[in-house]
């Protein structure tokens, strides 16, 4: 008899490209069906169920939610996707952290609270938050940093909600990972991002799979027993230090 969680659907926000794209190639190497909401175009379009969906927009977010649950209930969920708008403290506008907020963290609550349903009724589910080092501080990111921070509580306490109908929660927090959205927050001549690769123990940028990885690990049948953790893939900069 097949497991509660074999085969099934997966949800990947911001899951187009990226971290986001080398989930969907993980779960598609495990015989899932991938469903990718973003406003961008996935690398393989014929590969997933793909809707083109504005998440900063909840009306659209919850449109799509409901046409994708009109198919069957979707027992895994990563909440990939995320802005970031960098700057100081003097300089943080509210509507700059309304846009975060909303894309970061109201995405995820979103997703959750209409998937999670489904989890139950199951009795199997698994969700994984992709946080970001940065939740540990990092100048210039007063609002990203919040975002990701909040994911971190989201997944604690969503995992001691949801443990008793056989649903783990867990987070995933990269950096620094060689992406569009890392080269554009970073600019490789700031002496900051100097700074940061100099730090990496592995003497290396972290690659989308390296993220996936995990992300498959905890999304798997077999991490049953694994809920509300955090696992930091940074290539060890995290070790000891906070910046």
């Amino acid at each position: 008899m097949a497991a509660a969680g074999e085969g099934g659907t997966t949800l990947v926000t911001g899951g187009a490209t990226s971290i986001g794209w080398a989930t969907v190639e993980r779960e598609l190497a495990a015989g899932r069906r991938v469903v990718v909401f973003d406003v961008q175009d996935p690398v393989r379009p014929d590969a997933v169920d793909f809707v083109k969906v504005d998440l900063a927009d909840p009306g659209a977010t919850a449109a799509a939610l409901d046409r994708m649950l009109a198919r069957g209930p979707v027992t895994r969920l990563v909440n990939n996707v995320a802005i970031v708008r960098p700057g100081p403290l003097e300089d943080i506008r509210f509507e700059d952290l309304d846009a975060v907020m909303s894309v970061n963290v109201r995405c995820a609550i979103q997703c959750a609270q209409a998937l999670v349903p489904g989890m139950k009724a199951a009795g199997f589910g698994r969700i994984v938050n992709i946080s970001s080092r940065v939740a540990i501080g990092k100048e210039l990111r007063s609002v990203y940093s919040a975002s990701k921070a909040a994911l971190v509580g989201l997944t604690k306490t969503w995992a001691l909600e949801l443990a008793a109908h056989g649903i783990t929660v867990n987070a995933v927090a990269p950096g620094p990972i060689e992406t569009p959205a890392f080269a554009a927050a970073n600019r490789p001549e700031d002496p900051r991002t100097k700074a940061i690769l100099r730090a990496i123990p592995l003497q290396r940028m972290g690659q989308p799979r390296d993220v996936a990885n995990v992300v498959a690990f905890f999304l798997d049948d077999a991490a049953s027993f694994v809920t509300g953790q955090v696992i930091y893939v940074c290539g060890g900069i995290t070790v000891g230090r906070a910046a």
